[in-house]
């Protein structure tokens, strides 16, 4: 059966992503590290230790084929499309096989861009669209198949 993974640090889609997954009856599972505490009955919790990547490397373990993975993180979203895996972002961005490249180049040049202390552009609040937004784009990913 498919199931909803969420990367859930820093994640502002979580409840609304359990919420749906609950309507639908898929399991859902949150991943966090112990900087964070989700008290979701509704979805199992995973929390794993502080450290790079520790989140990132249980999702993917966690993983089968077709299942749905919500996450702002492009590297996580690479690793989860080699695993089969349908990847969302939280403003209801669909990564894929032909966008991933372009993302994980970006976040290359933004890395290099912080490193020599150039400024990158302030991240304006959460719009209550982007929820709409992903709510919609979730639920057309929720009705595609995933065979």
């Amino acid at each position: 059966m498919r199931k909803i993974v969420i990367d859930a640090d820093g994640c502002p889609v979580t409840r609304l992503t359990v919420s749906i997954a609950k309507e639908k009856n898929i399991p859902c599972t949150i991943v966090c590290d112990t900087s964070h505490v989700f008290d979701i009955p509704e979805a199992k919790v995973i929390t794993v230790e502080k450290g790079a990547d520790s989140a990132d490397f249980r999702i993917v373990n966690l993983l089968k084929k077709g299942d749905i993975v919500i996450t702002q993180d492009y590297g996580l979203a690479a690793m989860c499309l080699a695993k089969g895996a349908f990847v969302i972002n939280q403003d209801g961005r669909l990564y894929t096989e032909e966008n991933i490249g372009g993302l994980l180049e970006i976040r290359a040049v933004n890395k290099k861009s912080r490193m020599t202390r150039h400024r990158i552009p302030h991240i304006p609040k959460r719009d209550p669209d982007q929820n709409r937004i992903f709510e919609t784009e979730l639920r057309k990913m929720l009705e595609q198949p995933y065979q």
